[in-house]
């Protein structure tokens, strides 16, 4: 017997406030039209004045407890994924310890951009299969909006906030791909390419956030080419073939390129998750937003394999194959 680790909870929240193309087209020369066609996006969730990540990922959180039944004190750590924490220290996932009643385990964040997710739940599902920890919460939160410059149509229309948490709970498995819980998780990155996605600033250089920049045409790229490999190298390793996945459940940056993905790997329709019109990229919260999504509707059933793809900045990337 070996250990596993099985995610028995999900949650999600949204902030109330909604930002179409149309409002967008109100103050930066864009259409509706030009950003769905571009992009796949009709609209995004905007964090109020004085709401912050650690507020979001609260509300998540308590969703995620609910759905797997389960007590703050019957979980062991927290792990936050963000690329916009409350502060620069502590850690936003403090915070959501101290909001949650928690003052025992641990809690720290990770940042890999839109990667963070699949990331922190690659170091979860460490701490579970070890034996370090039973029970965590894996947390998916940004506030993107706050980055944005609101005027630079290249990136305002791409980012919306929220997010997603899942709990992970310590299984028994016997170590075959019939096991549920994680299966495997594969990382990668390649700091070369930091310059086609990045911020000018940060507190260690310009003691600034300063703002983001982006190369559209090189992001897309390399999005094709790394998340592809990513999924041909999770594929080669369970000697698995794209029939054998039950749901695809990719980071959602812009649906062209999740449809060239899906189309490589002839994923039919119905298994290829896309939450993008209605969020919008929100960063390390896209996976676990759009899994919550699957999982409010009933649809993933015991025993399918989901395979989740992210790429960030950095850049970052990786795979996650889950028996559900």
């Amino acid at each position: 017997m070996i250990k596993r680790s099985r995610i028995v909870g999900c949650g999600s929240y949204l902030p109330e406030k909604v930002v179409t193309n149309d409002d967008l087209a109100r103050t930066i020369d864009t259409t509706h039209e030009w950003i769905v066609t571009r992009t796949g996006i009709h609209q995004r969730h905007v964090a109020a004045e004085g709401e912050k990540t650690s507020d979001l990922a609260i509300n998540a959180c308590r969703r995620a407890l609910a759905h797997a039944e389960k007590k703050i004190e019957d979980i062991d750590f927290i792990i936050c994924a963000t690329t916009t924490p409350d502060q620069t220290f502590p850690a936003t996932a403090t915070t959501i310890q101290a909001a949650l009643g928690m003052s025992h385990g641990f809690a720290f964040d990770i940042q890999a951009v839109c990667s963070g997710f699949v990331y922190a739940l690659t170091v979860a599902n460490n701490f579970i299969t070890t034996g370090q920890a039973r029970r965590g919460l894996v947390i998916g939160a940004e506030t993107m909006s706050r980055l944005l410059d609101w005027e630079d149509r290249s990136t305002a229309i791409l980012f919306g906030d929220g997010a997603g948490a899942v709990v992970l709970e310590a299984i028994d498995g016997n170590g075959t791909l019939e096991d549920q819980g994680i299966l495997h998780t594969l990382l990668h990155s390649d700091g070369q390419l930091n310059e086609i996605l990045h911020m000018t600033g940060g507190p260690g250089s310009t003691k600034c956030v300063g703002s983001m920049v982006m190369n559209g045409r090189e992001v897309f790229r390399h999005a094709i080419e790394k998340l592809g490999g990513a999924i041909e190298e999770m594929l080669t390793h369970f000697n698995l073939t794209e029939d054998n996945i039950d749901w695809f459940i990719p980071h959602q940056a812009n649906e062209r390129i999740i449809d060239a993905l899906a189309k490589r790997f002839t994923f039919a329709p119905e298994k290829v998750v896309k939450t993008i019109s209605q969020h919008a990229n929100t960063s390390a919260a896209s996976i676990p937003l759009a899994l919550d999504a699957v999982v409010q509707k009933g649809c993933l059933k015991k025993g399918e394999l989901v395979l989740l793809d992210a790429l960030g900045g950095g850049l970052t990337w990786g795979s996650a194959l889950i028996r559900w």
